[in-house]
């Protein structure tokens, strides 16, 4: 006799059963973990996703302000010179230089980690920041410059970035800072996310952060490149004197070995960079969870062998130092010279205020575009482009630049590579937990994670640009005072490797194509344009007009071009005179063919 069998339920797996714990914990309740569609684990790997995409920072970020020289001095030298510092650099500053870099890279992961907290906590955000590309390259080479070459000493910059810190504190506990967001006309708000994805995919196809696709040319600025080691060469402005001597450029810089003098496409880092983006890209045909990760460790894993072509540690003094430093494996470094160190005594001069105000103003505009791009490519925003947990979105970033001005580098930002982990599925303030998780482990683990090499890093920049290019369907192409702006914004943020010029190249562009509009407004609460309201002998009401319109254009003239506009005020305003009364005769002939 046949018995039936009831269908045995399949038992949750043990992921499952995790998640399900979680969301019922106070912590799931806490983080909105049902509310916002996601899971623990979900969060975890965004976070190891967005860590791992943003893990360069750590080297990076380091080398590039140990450029500026830190607080070493020609006293650090053996023979103390003023050239000592210079190529070829005496090997006592050589030395503090190394010990500043290593300074550099706990300085960053502190900052970062302190703000990944902030955000997480607070804000509840899937966001994680560190010290922003492009401003510790303005603080490292224009406002410090090379070996401290240039106006402002390392600690006066830093104390300029305090302040600065502090300010932007402020305005961001007033509320002002999101009001001043709101001021970004929509076209560009829309278009900064897709500009901020192409300039990800730019910096993922240079070679030094990036898989090497791009190389500098002298006659179009970028070319293709891909050449290996031994046929780079670096760029250098030289001054060459009556005897013949050539010696670097006041303020000068040498930059990295960009230029490929041959066997262009045949660097074996740029053919493993390729394999990486295959993985990765066919892991998001299929939607396979974790593709980021699976390309990222897999090209690292192989460049860690060493005396192979696409090693990360050469045969040279370099490779030999930095392959020294990642057998320790784990490291605890102590911050020696650039914690405290920031000094007041600049603060009555012109380039610290000049310094102080460029960093406010690229903070206002960059981090914030950032920030809001990073929310709208999450889906957070509503209709009028607020999110929840902004407030403290703002305060969290604003908070890590003054304690990252306390421990010697340049401003925290949230950083680009978050979209990595809100690809991933981050959602809540898990994701920023799990990455301020890995920044405490880097602490110990440092060797490791500041040897991932930058063309594992190149392929998921670039195919988070892929991703962020979706944007653009929502700009309205066939209206060119929209699509203008939106294509301005968007093309100069790769171009000019700057989201604040992006940003202030679509802001300008809208403003004027927007003027006429704006007049027609204006002078149409003076009646003008109405048959029954104008008679052209009312002397009064055109010197009104024409004032208004005046001190508006130049207004606007000023906000476009900022302080560099301040010593020509006096031509922008006499043409912004002409154009009024061009504006006013053009009105009143209008108005007088209408009656």
């Amino acid at each position: 006799m046949a018995t039936d069998t009831l269908p045995q339920s399949r038992k949750p797996s043990f992921l499952t059963l995790i998640n399900s714990h979680v969301a019922s914990s106070w912590a799931g309740t806490r983080f909105k973990l049902a509310e916002r569609n996601t899971t623990f684990t979900t969060e975890l790997r965004a976070g190891t996703t967005t860590f791992l995409s943003m893990a360069y920072i750590l080297a990076v970020n380091a080398s590039i302000l140990a450029d500026s020289g830190g607080t070493c001095t020609i006293a650090d030298c053996i023979n103390p010179h003023e050239s000592c510092k210079f190529p070829p650099v005496d090997h006592g500053y050589a030395d503090c230089l190394e010990r500043t870099r290593r300074d550099l890279i706990v300085a960053t992961v502190t900052s970062s980690l302190i703000g990944c907290l902030i955000m997480g906590v607070f804000a509840n955000l899937p966001l994680a920041l560190a010290p922003g590309m492009g401003s510790n390259a303005y603080f490292a080479y224009t406002v410090v410059g090379y070996h401290g070459s240039g106006n402002v000493p390392y600690r006066g910059a830093l104390a300029a970035i305090f302040i600065e810190g502090l300010i932007f504190v402020f305005i961001s506990a007033i509320g002002l800072r999101a009001k001043l967001v709101k001021l970004v006309p929509k076209p560009v708000r829309v278009s900064s996310a897709a500009g901020i994805g192409l300039f990800l995919a730019f910096i993922g196809l240079q070679g030094k952060q990036g898989i090497g696709l791009i190389g500098y040319s002298s006659s179009t600025l970028v070319t293709l490149g891909a050449c290996p080691r031994n046929s780079r060469a670096s760029l250098a402005p030289v001054v060459t004197a009556a005897n013949g001597s050539v010696s670097l450029i006041s303020g000068g810089t040498v930059s990295g070995n960009m230029l490929c003098l041959d066997h262009r496409m045949q660097s074996p880092t740029f053919w493993l960079g390729i394999v990486g983006f295959v993985i990765i890209s066919y892991c998001l045909v299929k939607n396979i969870k974790g593709a980021m990760i699976y390309g990222i460790i897999f090209v690292t894993v192989i460049s860690w062998l060493r005396h192979t072509t696409v090693t990360t540690f050469p045969d040279t003094e370099v490779g030999n130092s930095a392959y020294q430093y990642f057998k320790k494996v784990a490291d605890v470094h102590v911050i020696k010279s650039t914690a405290g160190a920031l000094s007041f005594k600049d603060i009555g001069k012109g380039y610290f205020w000049e310094a102080l105000a460029t960093f406010l103003y690229v903070d206002i505009l960059d981090t914030t575009g950032t920030l809001y791009s990073m929310a709208r490519f999450a889906g957070f925003t509503d209709a009028n482009g607020d999110f929840e947990g902004q407030y403290f979105a703002f305060m969290s970033d604003a908070t890590a630049i003054v304690v990252g001005s306390l421990l010697g580098t340049s401003p925290v930002t949230v950083f680009i590579e978050s979209s990595t982990g809100i690809r991933e599925g981050g959602r809540t303030g898990l994701t920023a937990l799990t990455v301020a998780g890995y920044f405490f482990l880097a602490f110990f683990f440092t060797p490791l994670l500041a040897s991932i090499p930058a063309w594992a890093i190149g392929p998921p920049l670039i195919l988070v640009g892929v991703m962020m290019m979706k944007a653009v369907v929502e700009i309205e192409w066939s209206d060119m005072r929209e699509a203008i702006p939106a294509f301005v914004t968007m093309i100069l943020m790769p171009f000019t490797y700057s989201i604040a010029y992006g940003l202030i190249g679509g802001i300008g562009t809208y403003i004027v194509l927007h003027l006429w509009d704006w007049g027609e407004k204006l002078v149409g609460k003076f009646g003008i344009g109405k048959r029954s309201s104008y008679v052209l002998t009312t002397p009064r009401k055109k010197k009104e007009i024409d004032i208004l319109i005046r001190d508006n254009i130049d207004k606007v003239l000023f906000l476009v071009f900022g302080r560099i506009a301040y010593p020509y005020r006096l031509c922008l305003a006499k043409a912004a005179h002409e154009v009024s009364e061009f504006t006013t005769v053009a009105v009143m002939a209008i108005d007088s063919e209408d009656i």
